[in-house]
């Protein structure tokens, strides 16, 4: 994405909103309720807490060296603490657990997901600061058989994706004919098909190429196969603080003039 279409998906202000039941049931327990903002709350304790699965290269992703997260979402996440003058507290989750985690107040935020109307209903999103699409991989032994999307969507087919990602939603409306194989978190949808226990995973362009780059028996699939269900990402928090989330839409659009998500763009998504 370049600087001129981030601006664009930004000037959107992209905001999920609560249904008047959501925010109800919230009011008795959240911090926002009791008339102190997460953001308050942040800056007096000196930490912010951020929720993240570490599974989603290059976004968030642990590397095993160091057992440290690392990747696009990671680096965004640390600089908004360093320019709050706080650390990061990582949170790990799962991404079936994102919306609940956020509900419960397990974490300030969470590190990036697409945007969908479903997250929606449990948690507000910042203003987007990046897209995402989805693209299918295949095993190379079975790529050939897949020259179209429809190709995909017949009888024994089997797309392996992960439970509670917005994969898993696509999968089924796009192959209602294959058997979509959902796994749960640690197992991954390409690890089904590297282990030959699905012929294709659906998963975001940018974990795509992670993908083919790491593992030589998967291949994106050519042809007509483009990426569809093009969307924004952006940070997840909770419904009920505006003052937190008008603080975080306010960094999202400094560092967006500043080109920090560009910066990250060519470190973690290079084009070769």
């Amino acid at each position: 994405m370049n600087r001129r279409d981030l601006a664009r998906v930004i000037g959107t202000g992209f905001v999920g909103g609560a249904t008047l039941a959501a925010a109800q049931s919230a009011q008795a327990q959240t911090p926002a309720a009791a008339g102190r903002s997460r953001l308050q709350q942040i800056l007096e304790r000196g930490t912010v807490r951020v929720g993240t699965t570490g599974d989603f290269n290059p976004m968030s992703f642990r590397d095993t060296t160091t057992n440290s997260y690392q990747g696009f979402d990671v680096e965004a996440m640390t600089q908004l603490a360093a320019d709050s003058g706080v650390r990061v507290e990582w949170v790990q989750t799962e991404w079936a657990q994102i919306v609940a985690g956020i509900g419960a107040n397990r974490f300030d935020i969470f590190s990036g997901a697409s945007v969908t109307m479903a997250r929606a209903r449990g948690a507000a999103f910042t203003a987007p600061y990046f897209e995402f699409s989805s693209v299918p991989v295949a095993a190379k032994s079975a790529a050939s058989r897949f020259a179209t999307w429809e190709a995909i969507n017949a009888d024994g087919v089997r797309v392996a994706v992960s439970m509670g990602t917005v994969f898993e939603d696509q999968a089924r409306a796009h192959f209602p004919r294959a058997r979509i194989v959902s796994v749960q978190a640690p197992a991954t949808g390409f690890q089904e098909v590297l282990a030959g226990r699905a012929e294709l995973t659906l998963t975001s362009n940018v974990e795509a190429s992670s993908l083919i780059r790491r593992f030589d028996a998967l291949t994106l699939l050519a042809g007509n196969v483009q990426p569809r269900n093009r969307r924004p990402a952006a940070f997840m928090m909770a419904q009920d603080d505006p003052v937190w989330l008008n603080y975080v839409n306010t960094w999202i659009a400094l560092k967006a003039r500043e080109g920090f998500f560009e910066e990250l763009e060519n470190k973690w998504l290079p084009k070769s």
